[in-house]
């Protein structure tokens, strides 16, 4: 009997010394976990580099040298010059902010007034919700890509212009989600307790439906970026972007393409630094929801409502 009771800590030290897991416990780090961890890294180091670009780039984006006319990627500049004899690390460096602000700016918009538009159609309901949600069928019926460039042409060219029209084509998606997850919300017990104990109504859809509307919305803006980054790129490929001496990766792309057969360089590294970080950014954006949404992640959270 005593060396049976003893055996349970024996294994366990035995497994301690050998390093060997638990029974049932995964060990080591899966392809899933370096991929997230890569995509992290990648976002953070672009994100440096909007910040403060003249750490990280070698040269000014502005800076001509018609010595270095068309040199492909070497030793003194990384990713080639260009036509003007610029390099091209350095544009690509400093043209990711204006990429990021537009991501980032269109999400944040149109989240809010997707949001706020979702939230209130599917807690007020009755008229107001038919109006609204035929007005999102509306701008449902014309593809994003296209209702953005209306929008881009109609304003003209300009950084606010350009996350207005990515954010205005994005709103549809964040009122529909935002709405049935109110009306989930709207049918639980805990929204019938507020009411019984005389909580108001605009007090129960502050306190108690808006919190509950964050996790779904917080993952979809996520993944959001990678999206609206594309859309802009694509506006500043067409010449709707931003008129800047630097211009954003959008913009390089659209100027480099006649120069493909000779100086391939020019457009497949700004074609990179937005694949790369439209990837990033939907791997990260798929962790978070594995985390947030306890279907997913196997957790406990929504017992907690």
């Amino acid at each position: 009997m005593k060396s049976a009771a003893a055996a349970p800590g024996t294994a366990a030290e035995q497994r301690k010394e050998t390093g060997k897991p638990a029974p049932g416990r995964k060990s080591g780090v899966t392809m899933s976990d370096l991929l997230y961890k890569g995509a992290l890294l990648l976002i953070l180091l672009i994100a440096v580099s909007a910040v403060v670009p003249q750490w990280i780039a070698p040269y000014s984006p502005t800076e001509m040298n018609p010595d270095s006319l068309l040199q492909p990627p070497g030793a003194a500049h990384l990713f080639g010059t260009d036509y003007f004899g610029r390099d091209v690390f350095s544009l690509v460096v400093h043209g990711s902010r204006d990429s990021l602000l537009i991501g980032i700016g269109s999400v944040l918009l149109g989240g809010l007034i997707g949001g706020l538009i979702g939230s209130l159609s599917g807690y007020i309901g009755g008229a107001v919700d038919a109006l609204l949600m035929r007005l999102i069928d509306v701008l449902m019926t014309v593809p994003g890509l296209l209702l953005s460039l209306a929008v881009a042409a109609a304003l003209g060219p300009s950084l606010f212009n350009i996350v207005l029209a990515v954010s205005i084509a994005a709103v549809p998606r964040y009122a529909r989600v935002v709405r049935s997850q109110v009306l989930s919300i709207k049918s639980r017990p805990f929204i019938a307790a507020s009411r019984s104990i005389g909580a108001g109504g605009w007090h129960i859809f502050v306190r108690h439906v808006l919190p509950h509307t964050w996790t779904p919305l917080l993952v979809m803006a996520t993944i959001g970026v990678g999206s609206s980054i594309l859309s802009g790129a694509a506006l500043s490929f067409l010449g709707l972007g931003v008129l800047k001496e630097v211009p954003d990766w959008g913009t390089l792309l659209s100027q480099g393409r006649g120069y493909l057969t000779v100086a391939w360089w020019i457009t497949t590294f700004p074609g990179l630094a937005i694949t790369g970080l439209v990837l990033a950014v939907n791997l990260a954006g798929d962790r978070l929801r594995d985390i947030l949404d306890p279907k997913l992640s196997g957790g406990t959270g929504a017992k907690g409502s």
